[in-house]
C-alpha cells in the first residue's frame, strides 16, 4: 500500500500513462495479430474486457482455434513463394551493396580520388527519395516507353534494357538507393582502422594491394557484416519498391500481405504473413545484436593515427569513375521524375515534346488538401513523439528503467506493412474503433519514428547532471514539475534535432499510408501512390517532386541546425 501511494505522485501517473500508450498501441496489437494468425478472423481484445458477449465470442473463436495457417506457410505455395523471394531478395541486394560500397568508402576514407566531396553530396540522395518514387523513377526509365529503353534500341538492341517489372528490377533499385545505408558506416570503418598496421606492412615490402587485402580489409570486416544485417532488414521489409514493381506472378512477403489485408480481407492469411515478417526481422536483429555484443574490433598501437591519403593515379581515377556510374544511376532517376513533371507529353523519345508547369498548377489547386495532410499528420505524429520521447528518456536515465528502453527498440525490429495490419485488426472494432481515422494514423506514425527521437533525446539527457533538477525537488518543486520546468528547456538541442528527423521520416512515410490512411486524410505519399496506379503519371511526378523538395528542405535545415549546436 505503501508502495502505491509513493506510486501516485504527478511522474508515477506520467510513467503509467506512458507504460499505457506502449501497452495499447504496440504491445497488444502484436499479440493480437499473434493470436489472430490461430483463429483466423479479427480479435476483439478491448471489447472483450467490458462486453460479455464480446468475451464469449472471444473464447469460442480460441476454441476453434487452428494451426492450418502455419501448416499453410509450407504447404501453400504462394506463402513459401513469397518468403523464399524475399529472403532471396534481401540476400543478393546485401551482398551487391556491400561488393559496391567496399571502393566507394574506401575511396572516400582513404583516398585522393577526384571529386569525393561531391560524389560524398550525391550519395546522400537515395536517403532523400522514397523507395515507391524510385520504383516509379524506373518506370519512367526503363519502361517499354522508357528513354533509356529508347537509346538502347536505337543501338540495335532488342525488347528491354531492364524490365522494371521484375525480381532483377525490384533488386536493382534497392540496390541503388539503399547502398548509402552501408556506405557510410564503411566510412567510418575504414577512418578509424589503424593505420600503423599498413605502414609496417608496407615497410615489410608488401605490395599496395597485397596490404590493402590482408591488412586494410580484414579490420572493416566486423563493420561489413554489421551493415549487411542492417541492409538486409532494410531489404526484406522495404514495402514501397516491391508494391510499385512487383508483377502479379512474383510473391513478396510485404506485397502478398498487403494484398491478403487490402484485397481479399484474409485476415488469417495477413495475420501469419506479419507474424513471419516480425519474425525474421527480429532475427536479423538479434544476429546484429549477438555479432556485435561485448566484441572490441579495435587495434592497439601507441602512436597517434595519421592517415595518409593515397594519391595513386590510376586508383584514385578508377575509384572516382566506379563512384561516379554508382551515384549517376538515382541522379538521373530523379532529374527523369523532373523533367516528366513538366513535360506535356513524353513517350518514345529521349525527351518530351513540350514542356509544361500545369501539372504543378493542378496539383496546388486539386491535390492542395494531401500536402497539408502531410504536414498536418507529421506535426501531430511530431508532438506525440515529443511528449513520449521526453518522458520516456527522463524514465530511462534517472530512474534506469530498461523496460521502456525495450519498448522503444520494438519499432525499429517491426516492418512498417507489419505494424499497420497489426493496428487494423486490433481497433477494427467497438469501443476502440480507431481504424481508419486521422488518430490511429498519427499513432502509427509516431510509434514508428519514436526510436529516433528516443535515441536522440536519451543521449541528450545523459548529459544534464542530475542535481540541477534535486536542487529545485528540495526547493520545494515536484518531480514532474521539475522534469518539465528544468530539465525539459535543457533537452531542447535533443528534441529539435530528434523532431526534424521524425517529420522527415514520416512525410516519407509509405507502407503505413497505404495501408491506413482514410480518402479524407490521404497525405502525399497515397496519393502519388494512387496516381500511378491510375496511369496519372504527369501528376505522380510533380507530386513526388513537391514531396522530395519538401524533404530535401527539411534536411537542410536539420544540417544547418547540427552545425550550429556543433
Amino acid at each position: 500500500m505503501k508502495r502505491f501511494k509513493k506510486s501516485l505522485t504527478g511522474i508515477g501517473i506520467v510513467k503509467f500513462l506512458i507504460y499505457l500508450f506502449f501497452i495499447m498501441f504496440l504491445i497488444i496489437p502484436l499479440i493480437s495479430v499473434f493470436l489472430v494468425s490461430f483463429t483466423d478472423e479479427p480479435i476483439n481484445l478491448f471489447g472483450s474486457l467490458i462486453s460479455l458477449d464480446t468475451l464469449q465470442t472471444t473464447i469460442a473463436q480460441f476454441k476453434s482455434s487452428t494451426l492450418d495457417n502455419f501448416r499453410a506457410v509450407f504447404s501453400n505455395s504462394n506463402y513459401l513463394d513469397a518468403l523464399l523471394n524475399s529472403l532471396f531478395l534481401s540476400f543478393i541486394v546485401s551482398i551487391v551493396v556491400l561488393l559496391i560500397c567496399v571502393p566507394i568508402s574506401y575511396g572516400i576514407a582513404r583516398t585522393k580520388m577526384p571529386f569525393k566531396k561531391t560524389i560524398s553530396a550525391l550519395c546522400t540522395i537515395p536517403l532523400i527519395v522514397p523507395t515507391f518514387i524510385s520504383g516509379y523513377a524506373f518506370i519512367i526509365m526503363f519502361g517499354r516507353s522508357g528513354w533509356a529503353t529508347y537509346i538502347y534500341q536505337s543501338m540495335g538492341g532488342d525488347g528491354l534494357l531492364l524490365d522494371p517489372y521484375s525480381f532483377t528490377g525490384i533488386a536493382i533499385v534497392q540496390i541503388f538507393f539503399f547502398f548509402p545505408y552501408a556506405l557510410w558506416p564503411m566510412v567510418a570503418a575504414f577512418k578509424i582502422s589503424d593505420v600503423s598496421l599498413e605502414e609496417a606492412s608496407r615497410n615489410m615490402g608488401a605490395k599496395s594491394w597485397l596490404t590493402f587485402i590482408t591488412v586494410t580489409f580484414p579490420l572493416v570486416i566486423p563493420g561489413m557484416l554489421s551493415t549487411a544485417l542492417v541492409i538486409f532488414a532494410v531489404s526484406f521489409s522495404d514495402f514501397g519498391t516491391p508494391i510499385i514493381l512487383a508483377p502479379t506472378d512474383l510473391n513478396l512477403l510485404v506485397v502478398s500481405a498487403y494484398r491478403e489485408i487490402s484485397g481479399f480481407f484474409n485476415w488469417g492469411g495477413a495475420a501469419i504473413l506479419t507474424v513471419i515478417m516480425i519474425a525474421v526481422a527480429g532475427f536479423v536483429f538479434w544476429l546484429q545484436h549477438l555479432f556485435s555484443k561485448g566484441k572490441n574490433y579495435d587495434s592497439v598501437s601507441g602512436k597517434p593515427k595519421q592517415v595518409k591519403l593515397n594519391d595513386n593515379k590510376l586508383l584514385t581515377v578508377s575509384l572516382s569513375v566506379f563512384s561516379g556510374l554508382v551515384v549517376l544511376v538515382p541522379l538521373l532517376a530523379m532529374i527523369t521524375v523532373f523533367i516528366q513533371s513538366i513535360a506535356t507529353t513524353w513517350g518514345k523519345d529521349p525527351l518530351p515534346t513540350g514542356y509544361t508547369l500545369a501539372h504543378y498548377k493542378t496539383i496546388f489547386t486539386s491535390s492542395l488538401g494531401n500536402i497539408q495532410n502531410s504536414v498536418v499528420l507529421a506535426l501531430g505524429a511530431l508532438i506525440l513523439s515529443i511528449i513520449v520521447a521526453t518522458f520516456v528518456s527522463y524514465f530511462v536515465v534517472r530512474q534506469k528503467s530498461s523496460t521502456l528502453d525495450f519498448m522503444t527498440t520494438i519499432p525499429l525490429i517491426v516492418p512498417g506493412i507489419a505494424f499497420g495490419i497489426a493496428l487494423i485488426q486490433t481497433f477494427n472494432a467497438a469501443p476502440l474503433q480507431l481504424t481508419g481515422t486521422a488518430v490511429i494514423l498519427i499513432i502509427a506514425y509516431s510509434i514508428r519514428r519514436l526510436p529516433y527521437m528516443v535515441r536522440s533525446t536519451v543521449g541528450t539527457m545523459r548529459s544534464i547532471k542530475a542535481d540541477i533538477e534535486e536542487a529545485a525537488v528540495n526547493l520545494g518543486a515536484s518531480t514532474l514539475t521539475a522534469a518539465i520546468t528544468i530539465i525539459g528547456p535543457l533537452m531542447l538541442p535533443g528534441i529539435a534535432a530528434g523532431s526534424i528527423l521524425v517529420f522527415i521520416t514520416v512525410i516519407k512515410e509509405t507502407s503505413i499510408s497505404i495501408l491506413m490512411a482514410p480518402a479524407e486524410w490521404a497525405p502525399m505519399s497515397l496519393a502519388i501512390f494512387q496516381n500511378i496506379l491510375r496511369a496519372e503519371y504527369y501528376s505522380a511526378a510533380a507530386m513526388s517532386i513537391i514531396l522530395v523538395v519538401l524533404v530535401l528542405v527539411l534536411q537542410g535545415i536539420a544540417n544547418w541546425f547540427t552545425r550550429k549546436q556543433s
